[in-house]
């Protein structure tokens, strides 16, 4: 990870630089934080990364204000004190909606696990390991819902093909709307 600095717009921004022998094409995110990270392929020009992030001016920016203006975020920085404390919640949580939304699917459940990752509120492994985001415990329930019933449907079809999303629609119809709303910025994990 590098620390660089570019100008958009004339405007002096700070961001890190992520260079992956595994990226295949250049990303960029924005966090609440005000933080801009660029993941890049190891060998790409330097220039043709700066291009990029040229070509994205508007949007970076945009984000940039959006978050600046925006409340403070629901979640706290101590994250080890909010794990201990919501992690037996969250448990409790996930098992009782995914028991109750199981009924409908039938899917085999492995095993469950409350987890503090940085990135994602859920996963779901092909052993049909169900992981969660201890977070979730902090979610309206709608959005809780949305993520717990996302998940179980992946033990029903281990991608985001369009049958995956007919099993989520089953249950939540409205899971297009639950979904952005969750990737609103009110909602982000770092």
């Amino acid at each position: 990870m590098m620390k660089k600095q570019i100008h958009l717009q004339n405007q002096a921004l700070d961001y890190t630089l992520k260079l992956s022998k595994r990226a295949r094409r250049l990303r960029l995110a924005v966090y609440c934080d005000g933080r801009l990270v660029v993941s890049a392929p190891r060998r790409l020009p330097f220039y043709q990364i700066e291009k990029f992030i040229q070509e994205k001016s508007s949007w970076i920016l945009k984000k940039l204000e959006d978050f600046a203006s925006a409340p403070p975020t629901i979640f706290s920085r101590d994250v080890v004190a909010e794990y201990r404390q919501y992690k037996e919640v969250a448990r409790t949580l996930v098992e009782a909606r995914l028991a109750y939304f199981n009924r409908f699917y039938n899917f085999e459940i492995n095993r469950i696990s409350i987890k503090k990752q940085k990135t994602r509120w859920g996963s779901c492994s092909r052993k049909g390991n169900l992981n969660f985001n201890y977070k979730i415990a902090l979610l309206p329930d709608d959005l809780a819902d949305y993520i717990i019933v996302h998940e179980l449907c992946h033990l029903g079809q281990f991608n985001h093909s369009a049958k995956f999303w007919r099993l989520v629609a089953a249950i939540i119809p409205d899971y297009a709307l639950r979904r952005r709303i969750l990737n609103s910025h009110q909602y982000q994990l770092n």
